[in-house]
């Protein structure tokens, strides 16, 4: 009988990239280490793999793309243009790059067949504001995400008491990595910021909107209320689906 060669088979792993015992292990692993020494680590040894910034160059995001720049201002920046933007958002993206030297900008838009199926008016943020959400950013960042194993975000835990347990690495629904930076910084953190790198600000934020989305779904902030307090006002929604809220609880809690 002819010998029958054994064939090794090729398998495609299907585990997710990060677990959340990975994202306990980072939390530890950088616990009171500042935030720009934990930025160049992160991105100078390759901790996590490809990296990409999400920003929508709202109201605060100057900072954390300063300190990124400050850093490696090749690392991709995904915009997500939705088509809903205030063009002040626009304007204000393009003159955050030039200054800041940021040298990968990608700019994200929705495909266009879904949009004339799905969308075809306009207006589905009035009566769906999830499913225009979802076929605006969330499936069209899926794919930009696609090549990247984690996402640097602006996300702060003082913005919305959905937030208020936010770490600074967490791992979403597809394993991979989001690190934010700025998880513990303060508002009085960010204007010291602001002001000490002589950083522009949004220009909408001195007509009071404080947390800057898309133009439909973007209200001013009253005094008082959350920053996001402003964002889908009149709904029972707090997150675009990119971002979900935080539980409660220590994010930093050690692992033994």
């Amino acid at each position: 009988m002819a010998s029958v060669t054994a064939r090794k088979i090729d398998r495609i792993d299907t585990a997710p990239a990060f677990t959340e015992r990975d994202a306990l292990r980072l939390n530890n692993l950088f616990r009171g280490v500042p935030t720009v020494e934990m930025l160049r680590t992160v991105l100078a040894e390759q901790m996590v793999g490809e990296v990409a910034i999400v920003s929508s160059f709202g109201a605060e995001s100057a900072v954390l793309l300063h300190l990124v720049a400050s850093i490696d201002p090749s690392v991709p920046v995904i915009f997500l243009d939705t088509g809903k933007h205030f063009p002040e958002t626009l304007a204000y993206r393009d003159e955050l790059v030039a200054r800041l030297g940021l040298t990968d900008l990608r700019i994200v838009t929705p495909d266009a067949e879904t949009i004339a199926k799905r969308d075809e008016t306009g207006l589905r943020w009035s009566y769906d504001p999830d499913g225009c959400c979802e076929i605006r950013k969330v499936i069209p960042l899926d794919k930009a995400m696609a090549g990247f194993d984690a996402s640097i975000t602006g996300r702060k835990a003082f913005q919305a008491s959905t937030r208020n347990a936010l770490p600074r690495f967490e791992v979403d629904a597809a394993g991979k990595l989001k690190i934010n930076p700025l998880a513990d910084w303060t508002k009085a953190d960010l204007d010291a910021y602001f002001v000490e790198h002589d950083l522009p600000p949004h220009p909408l934020v001195a007509e009071g909107y404080l947390s800057i989305g898309c133009a439909p779904c973007t209200s001013k902030v009253k005094p008082g209320e959350d920053p996001r307090s402003g964002r889908w006002v009149g709904w029972d929604k707090t997150e675009c689906g990119i971002h979900t809220p935080v539980a409660d609880g220590d994010p930093d809690q050690p692992v033994f």
